[in-house]
């Protein structure tokens, strides 16, 4: 199997078929934005609407990369793509989902039409191959914090199909 397909395999199974966990596509379906904005007591951790804008800024700087885009404003630091949404704004949250299924299906497409070559070249530093993984894993990560969130408010259910 060349990276290339391993890759694409993985942008499947994190974004849409589950395998041995859910995929964020469903992680972040039937969720209002006040479910999305929710934060467990304390505040000890970010929301759904914060991980998923978290998310979103890396997948689009990707995106820029490979697409050469030089309009991508990075943040300075890390905490600032951990933006929180409005409670009561269901719109701008199906708005925040929507452009997170767009640049996912841009990276995705965007895989499909690159050869094992260009997966080898940097941009700027680490290989193309390497960053995919690590969105790959990113994505992960965060689904599960997203499905533990759920899981807490009490909008995940107590039971789903086995696969």
């Amino acid at each position: 199997m060349s990276k290339k397909e391993i890759l694409q395999s993985g942008v499947k199974q994190v974004f849409y078929e589950e395998e041995w966990y859910p995929p964020i596509s469903e992680a972040l379906k039937n969720l209002t934005a006040a479910q999305a904005c929710w934060q467990p007591e304390g505040k000890a951790s970010n929301t759904i609407w914060e991980n998923v804008n978290h998310l979103l800024f890396f997948k689009e700087r990707l995106l820029s990369r490979l697409q050469q885009d030089n309009t991508f404003v990075a943040h300075n630091n890390n905490d600032e793509t951990f933006v929180q949404g409005r409670p009561n704004d269901d719109n701008a949250w199906k708005q925040t989902v929507k452009r997170t299924l767009q640049v996912h299906d841009a990276l995705q497409s965007t895989l499909a039409s690159l050869n094992e070559a260009e997966l080898d070249q940097p941009k700027p530093s680490l290989p193309v191959w390497q960053q995919y993984q690590n969105i790959l894993l990113h994505d992960a990560y965060h689904t599960g914090q997203i499905v533990q969130l759920r899981k807490l408010q009490g909008s995940w259910p107590a039971r789903r199909p086995n696969l």
